[in-house]
């Protein structure tokens, strides 16, 4: 047999070895893509959230603080991811929220107390 022919172990390994970084940096490649859609699903929600509320969303301060597997409505394992945001009632206060999102879907939104300027 030949350098290339038969069943050469070094080349069988190289094969797995390209298979297997190729398989790792398509789910890395995925997960980043996933988070960087999550973050814009965040970032829209914590905006809606205080435009509903009627104070200030403070510099487009979405940050993830949280990662999780978990089960959505369905069944199916899903990304919980957690985020932070900031706001304002008056512009000179910085008040804190909380996005909780399952999945791409909004779980939860929560903010500190604040007030209610008329």
């Amino acid at each position: 047999m030949g350098f290339y022919g038969g069943s050469s172990g070094i080349f069988q390994t190289m094969d797995m070895t390209s298979l297997l970084l190729l398989l790792l940096s398509a789910a890395l490649g995925w997960f980043w893509f996933d988070s960087m859609r999550a973050l814009e699903v965040a970032r829209n929600g914590g905006k809606q959230a205080c435009s509903e509320a009627h104070v200030q969303f403070l510099d487009d301060t979405v940050a993830n603080t949280g990662l999780a597997l978990a089960r959505d409505k369905y069944g199916s394992r899903v990304l919980r991811r957690t985020y932070r945001f900031e706001f304002s009632e008056t512009g000179n206060t910085r008040l804190e929220g909380q996005l909780i999102l399952l999945g791409d879907k909004i779980e939860s939104v929560t903010m500190d107390p604040y007030q209610i300027l008329p």
